[in-house]
């Protein structure tokens, strides 16, 4: 069944649109995966690794400002590991069955691979953006926690987003669609099934 999304942020069709100097982007963890991963297109759709990176190409030209979450380096280390992971059990049939942990262990070869590519994508994410920094105390995760019942959001976009407010940010560049449902903020985004909702329901602007 597909995802019914009650969306009430406004939606940019980000193939369309042209960034502004005066833009603050934040770029979600997914598109820095697409973006800075030398192998994001053994694991992404076609669309993902093109008007992602084509986007924010144009946003640094612009020149817009450039934001990372500094937790996206936790999502970022998962997704590369699992890649790196999936990628090496597709391409030696008899590890077809082989469990992260014992990827992640047994052979230190391996293990360097995915450290090189994590800290080749990280240099380029510090390289281009300016950090959001995050303390993640008790009084940061009461916020999160109180975000929990109004926004339909993972636990990491739940800290992201209060990261988004205290530093004034209202605009992030994303393909989830989660933040296409929390109200006051401006989602780029070149997910059609999100620009799909966001024109049905009246959400989707053009700059």
């Amino acid at each position: 069944m597909p995802v019914q999304l009650a969306v009430q942020a406004e939606v940019v069709d980000l193939r369309l649109d042209t960034p502004l100097p005066t833009d603050r982007f934040l770029i979600d963890t997914n598109v820095w995966f697409w973006t800075t991963y030398s192998w994001a297109n053994q694991t992404a759709h076609p669309y993902q690794i093109e008007h992602y990176p084509n986007f924010l190409n144009r946003a640094l030209r612009a020149p817009s400002s450039i934001y990372f979450c500094t937790l996206t380096f936790a999502e970022l280390t998962h997704a590369i590991e699992h890649a790196e992971w999936t990628i090496y059990k597709g391409a030696s049939p008899s590890k077809s069955d082989l469990p992260l942990k014992e990827y992640r262990h047994n052979d230190p070869s391996l293990r360097a691979d995915v450290v090189a590519e994590i800290q080749s994508a990280w240099g380029i994410i510090t390289a281009m953006a300016q950090p959001l920094d995050l303390t993640i105390d008790l009084q940061m995760t009461d916020a999160a926690l109180a975000r929990l019942s109004v926004n339909q959001v993972d636990g990491y976009d739940l800290f992201i987003l209060e990261a988004m407010q205290r530093h004034g940010i209202s605009q992030v560049v994303t393909d989830d669609g989660d933040f296409a449902t929390v109200p006051g903020i401006q989602v780029f985004t070149a997910n059609i099934n999100v620009l799909a909702l966001a024109h049905a329901q009246g959400k989707l602007i053009a700059r």
